[in-house]
């Protein structure tokens, strides 16, 4: 039986994918703050066929909710999988006028995540199978004006996960690396972005990366190419623009 407890539940790009979760029969655990949308996303998931759905009350910013979630972890028979979609994304101004935003911002996507793997890691390992995908941002291939500070933190996770990738790996677990761009979701609702995506079309690029064991997926595809471009712009011209 494939056990997948997914972090930040009730977000917008988690819900289609725990829909494709749930039409392939899987265990569910949906962790995250709001209970009422957590039951409601439940019910739904049910109804789509899921072999067994559980609500977890899961604050990121409270490391002791960590070790009762480990513990139910531990215990759980079949193949353990999870996926973390936790984030919040201010926008810049708002923090450069109170710097203090800073420590939510790292925490949420970030540290907070990091230190919650860091904990299921060993259970992984001595279990040796299973899938980590960990949901990053194209913000943070490179620190733009618009949104450094969450880019700042983005980066910090994706280099988080490459690590344990590499760890990982050498166990038979396999970790996956999401980097989107942007999503028509409530943290990007009313935002004029180029190239956004819609929520479903993220979840079948994350099911068929998980297929094909990809180790870092952007998605859309077309932010591969973008950020390769934005990577190679020498830092005299680049701190000059206003992507």
């Amino acid at each position: 039986m494939q056990n997948w407890i997914v972090l930040g539940a009730t977000s917008g790009m988690a819900r289609p994918f725990l829909r494709r979760l749930a039409i392939d029969g899987a265990r569910l655990m949906l962790a995250g703050r709001d209970m009422e949308e957590l039951e409601t996303l439940a019910k739904d998931c049910k109804l789509r066929g899921a072999a067994e759905v559980e609500t977890i009350a899961f604050d990121i910013r409270d490391d002791a909710a960590f070790a009762p979630l480990i513990d139910k972890l531990s215990a759980t028979q079949g193949v353990l999988n999870l996926a973390c979609f936790v984030g919040t994304m201010p926008e810049q101004s708002a923090i450069d006028a109170d710097p203090a935003l800073i420590d939510a911002v790292v925490t949420d996507n970030f540290t907070g995540p990091a230190k919650f793997l860091s904990l299921l890691a060993p259970v992984m390992e001595a279990r040796g199978e299973g899938v980590i995908v960990g949901v990053g941002s194209v913000a943070g291939d490179r620190g733009r004006v618009g949104n450094y500070v969450y880019g700042a933190a983005k980066a910090g996770f994706a280099t988080y996960l490459s690590g344990l990738r590499n760890r990982l790996g050498r166990k038979g677990v396999h970790v996956m690396t999401v980097k989107p761009g942007p999503v028509e979701t409530r943290m990007t609702a009313g935002m004029k972005l180029p190239f956004m995506a819609k929520p479903e079309q993220v979840a079948e690029d994350i099911m068929g990366g998980i297929e094909r064991r990809a180790n870092v997926l952007y998605t859309a595809r077309i932010w591969y190419f973008i950020m390769m471009v934005i990577r190679a712009i020498p830092e005299p011209i680049f701190k000059k623009m206003s992507i």
